[in-house]
């Protein structure tokens, strides 16, 4: 069980290191996954290869992951198909970039509110997570149609895991790394945790396209309420 002041700050400390740690933690672990055919060298190419993620969420935000080619994605992003094809073998290798530069900006902007705000306890924390991805979804394009690429494949951030493993796994590892707890005692309350709530705000979305309130504050509820069943106050 955790307990006491210092668990807390300990367990708020740990989410923290997500802005260091987060890459290395988790898209690191995925690199049999890594949907570029070659790396951008030069910024020029690394900012066309931002062109073309941010095209494809614009028009995924637009018509749905179905709809979308690689020659609107190209046309959009004001490149040749061509280009496009010298960095991603097909559609799904871009959407697979996109989503894996959607967890790295959740992670970031999980850093940054952690830095800047005082967190007095851990639920704290979870309530920050959950609004971070709930702003996500509201106003990052194409965040709401495939969220971190389970609308296109459950295993799109790594082919040897689920997305909510990669995610679960991420946080299990920081967490067992700063506290005196086991993998054991925490992979599975945190993966459930990571579900649950990934199935909730489905729900809240499907409801309201702003997010329902009401499923939200419920959401937020049953997470707090199991994690402190398991890892204490």
């Amino acid at each position: 069980m955790l307990g006491g002041h210092s668990t807390e700050e300990k367990v708020i400390d740990t989410i923290k290191s997500l802005t260091c740690t987060a890459r290395s933690t988790t898209l690191s672990e995925n690199r049999t996954a890594t949907p570029l055919r070659r790396q951008p060298v030069q910024q020029r190419s690394a900012k066309r290869v931002e062109r073309m993620l941010d095209a494809t969420a614009e028009l995924i935000q637009e018509m749905g992951y179905e709809a979308v080619t690689t020659t609107l994605i190209a046309k959009r992003a004001g490149v040749a198909v061509g280009s496009l094809y010298q960095f991603f073998p097909d559609k799904r290798a871009v959407v697979q970039a996109l989503t894996q530069r959607n967890l790295e900006r959740f992670m970031a902007a999980v850093g940054e509110r952690l830095g800047g705000v005082d967190h007095q306890h851990w639920w704290d924390v979870v309530d920050s997570l959950l609004d971070i991805y709930l702003r996500m979804h509201r106003e990052v394009p194409g965040f709401s149609k495939v969220h971190f690429g389970d609308v296109v494949d459950v295993r799109l951030l790594d082919d040897r895991r689920d997305n909510n493993r990669v995610i679960a796994d991420s946080l299990t590892q920081l967490i067992t790394s700063r506290l005196d707890l086991s993998a054991e005692q925490v992979a599975l309350p945190i993966s459930i945790a990571v579900q649950a709530a990934d199935g909730l705000l489905n729900l809240a979305f499907r409801r309201d396209p702003q997010g329902d309130p009401e499923v939200v504050a419920e959401t937020k509820f049953l997470i707090k309420g199991y994690l402190a069943s398991r890892l204490g106050e």
